[in-house]
């Protein structure tokens, strides 16, 4: 079940992009819209779809630690494993700019996340900078940095390579909200009874099963970006990703239910995502190059994160999640369960 939906929600995000983008197109939306919200909302929907379905099914702690784990393997994983194949060198200033915004972002969510849970109104205040963002950003993309704007255009030509009719962009766009859909369903039904079955708890599952399946892409793109020497590319993937998990996925999630934090990813993830972000942003700003030997570091840091998750080093032992997974008898029950031994005495 997890494997299916992760196949789905690869697939379903793939054609909503793809969909979405030829309609714009055909609409005659300005290609700088396009890829600061189409693309942008389209190759996050897994993520979205994900912790929106964890919230209504009653494992929100399956959204936070979707969004938490993946922020951290974008940055250990997504610029550690392709650092290794060829040094990032990024010296872009819009980047820069969004790198020191990825970084305020990142310490405000550890802040919120410190009363232990995420209520409406904060959803809302995220879900507004993250519209704020967008419009400075296009405003500034046009009128100020012409190779965003090339960068962007470019990105959705390779999107949409053949332009499609109204009715087979929308046919795709339904096909892919399906997907989407059918496809979170799986993963999380999946993860639940796999956390059960493995005797961890189901936030240890999000943090690094579901986190890192829903992180391909980005990996996949920045693996890319390598190989043809683009670090500008695989930074801003990184950087505009961990931007859209927390002020869009987590401030749109909050928007429909509040999401308690567990203690867990407050005590221990939390400081392991900001840790990330302080380790990967004097290379942002600075421009500095990311070198093969700081690339292993990365990896290296990703692989012990996630043992430590799965040996107790997070704060939650394997017995401890198996207990707290198995449903405590309610007060019916237990008056049942004490008849035999009053009718006894």
């Amino acid at each position: 079940m997890v494997a299916g939906g992760l196949v789905l929600l690869l697939i379903g995000g793939d054609l909503l992009v793809r969909g979405a983008v030829t309609l714009a197109q055909r609409l005659a939306v300005p290609p700088l819209v396009i890829g600061l919200t189409v693309v942008a909302f389209g190759t996050s929907s897994p993520e979205l779809v994900v912790s929106l379905d964890a919230v209504l099914t009653g494992v929100p702690e399956i959204a936070v630690g979707n969004v938490v784990g993946s922020n951290i393997a974008n940055i250990l994983l997504v610029l550690g494993l392709p650092a290794i194949i060829f040094p990032i060198v990024c010296d872009v200033e819009a980047i820069r700019r969004d790198g020191a915004i990825m970084f305020a972002v990142t310490v405000g969510f550890v802040a919120l996340c410190w009363s232990g849970q995420l209520l409406n109104w904060q959803g809302a205040i995220m879900t507004s900078l993250l519209c704020g963002y967008l419009t400075w950003s296009y405003f500034s993309g046009r009128e100020n940095n012409e190779a965003t704007a090339e960068a962007i255009v470019d990105e959705i030509e390779g999107i949409a390579a053949r332009s499609h009719s109204i009715w087979l962009s929308l046919a795709s766009i339904v096909a892919g909200i399906a997907g989407l859909i059918y496809g979170a369903d799986l993963l999380i039904r999946g993860a639940t009874a796999l956390a059960v079955a493995a005797g961890v708890s189901e936030t240890t599952i999000a943090l690094s099963l579901i986190a890192l399946g829903t992180s391909l892409p980005e990996l996949a793109t920045s693996l890319v970006a390598a190989i043809r020497r683009h670090g500008d590319v695989a930074i801003g993937n990184v950087v505009g990703s961990n931007l859209f998990n927390i002020l869009g996925i987590m401030g749109i999630t909050a928007m429909v239910g509040k999401v308690p934090v567990p203690s867990q990813i407050i005590s221990y993830d939390l400081w392991i995502m900001l840790s990330a972000a302080i380790l990967i942003t004097p290379f942002v700003l600075r421009g500095r190059p990311i070198s093969r030997r700081y690339g292993a570091f990365l990896t290296f840091a990703y692989i012990i994160y996630v043992l430590s998750l799965f040996h107790g080093l997070s704060g939650t032992p394997k017995n401890e999640a198996k207990q707290a997974s198995q449903p405590a008898p309610n007060k019916q029950s237990a008056q049942l369960l004490s008849i035999p031994s009053k009718l006894s005495v």
